[in-house]
């Protein structure tokens, strides 16, 4: 794979608008020598020690794709689909190979030559996932799952060894925790305040899985007597459109929170959705933002016993490439002994949508995350990504580990909460 072969034929179909034409695509492939330096920071290579499956590997398919010298198989495709699109390879490059645009872009030509019922079923995916009709339905029927017995049935009859049923099964517990808290549709107008120049992010998913984080992001803000409003019309960021092969889908998402949010800076909890955001707003990670706000002097933290690890989203370490502001805060609280999670360079294999379309390499990857917990025995994880908080949960919680898997500012707003 060190070289090109042939001189490429250069084929000029275009693809959809924001994605980039096959010119562009080929052009970008090829700042990539090949040297291999990315291998041994790419997980899915790791796993299974197959070329293809690498960075370098996946870049001279693409290669191959738009030069015309591949044919785009099954068994190609597998290979391009079978990225997390974590971008650990991205900082070990140095080329500077900007592989995260790469693979966006080459998922997008690939969609883009489907037959048009299945970018629409594939679309329709996506945009009930991040859509606001499902994530109401989704409380009752994980609460019916575990009432009615099904998640019992399911465990004893073996059915969890299908890694997508486990996936689901780990996924609808961790959502029966998350929906029996609703965070508050607070504005700034509810308290007759001037409009904050803080705005609060819901995201999609987060607002069924983690509704607990805004609420504790409105507690800490309160008490730092920070102003923060949590704007209406505001939606899914577009990351998972993106990821998908749906550029033209993500920026209209894109442009709809530009338009809610203008003219203030957008605070996320999910670190996935503040890197989506940050090329179109001022957008700020939940963690750095509480750090930066002014504490007064008379906050008083209450101690909090025991061993928190830190686990690191890849969208936080590898795109916002700023993960001390969770260290930072956590080490405000009195009491608590504050790690970093083994590990952390390695993806724990949630990556969006990744561990719905590719469950047993997401939960191999999870399974390394849980060793590590075994021996660490940590009495919380913390995480800033919600995929990661679910998926690592689940795990956890299938593994019989008795942590909690929260996010740090939950951890925090407990710390800053009035003790009777």
């Amino acid at each position: 794979m060190g070289g090109h072969g042939p001189a490429p034929r250069i084929i000029f179909r275009q693809f959809p608008h924001n994605a980039l034409n096959q010119r562009e695509l080929l052009r970008l492939a090829d700042q990539c020598v090949k040297c291999g330096l990315c291998l041994p920071h790419c997980p899915t290579f790791r796993l299974c020690h197959n070329e293809a499956d690498s960075p370098r590997g996946r870049i001279a398919l693409i290669q191959g794709l738009t030069t015309g010298q591949l044919d785009d198989t099954a068994r190609l495709g597998a290979h391009l689909d079978g990225c997390l699109q974590c971008q650990a390879c991205e900082l070990a490059c140095p080329s500077l190979v900007r592989f995260g645009t790469l693979m966006d872009a080459a998922r997008a030509a690939r969609v883009a030559k489907l037959p048009r019922w299945r970018r629409w079923w594939r679309r329709l995916r996506l945009d009930v996932l991040s859509g606001t009709r499902l994530p109401p339905l989704l409380g009752p029927l994980a609460a019916a799952y575990r009432r009615l017995g099904v998640g019992a049935v399911v465990r004893r009859a073996g059915l969890l060894r299908w890694p997508r049923l486990r996936v689901l099964h780990g996924l609808a517990l961790r959502l029966r925790r998350g929906m029996a808290l609703q965070a508050p549709q607070t504005t700034a107008a509810d308290t007759d305040a001037a409009p904050a120049p803080l705005a609060l992010f819901r995201g999609c998913v987060a607002r069924t899985l983690e509704p607990e984080v805004m609420r504790s992001a409105l507690a800490v803000f309160r008490q730092l007597g920070v102003p923060v409003e949590v704007p209406q019309g505001q939606g899914c960021c577009g990351a998972m459109h993106r990821h998908n092969g749906f550029p033209d889908r993500a920026d209209t998402l894109l442009a709809r929170n530009r338009a809610v949010f203008a003219g203030t800076s957008v605070v996320g909890g999910a670190s996935a959705c503040v890197a989506e955001l940050r090329p179109a707003l001022t957008a700020i990670e939940l963690c750095r933002a509480v750090l930066q706000a002014p504490w007064p002097a008379a906050l008083a933290l209450h101690p909090l016993t025991g061993t928190v690890a830190v686990h690191e989203p890849c969208s936080h370490r590898n795109q916002l490439r700023d993960t001390t502001a969770v260290y930072e805060l956590l080490g405000r609280i009195p009491g608590l002994r504050v790690v970093p999670l083994p590990g952390n360079a390695m993806c724990c294999g949630a990556a969006g949508t990744y561990l719905l379309d590719q469950p047993q390499t997401a939960l191999a990857l999870a399974a390394d995350k849980v060793a590590v917990l075994r021996q660490l025995a940590p009495r919380w994880l913390v995480t800033t990504n919600t995929g990661c908080a679910a998926h690592l949960g689940a795990a956890a919680h299938a593994a019989g580990l008795e942590l909690e898997v929260l996010h740090p500012v939950v951890l925090l707003a407990r710390a800053l909460a009035p003790r009777t």
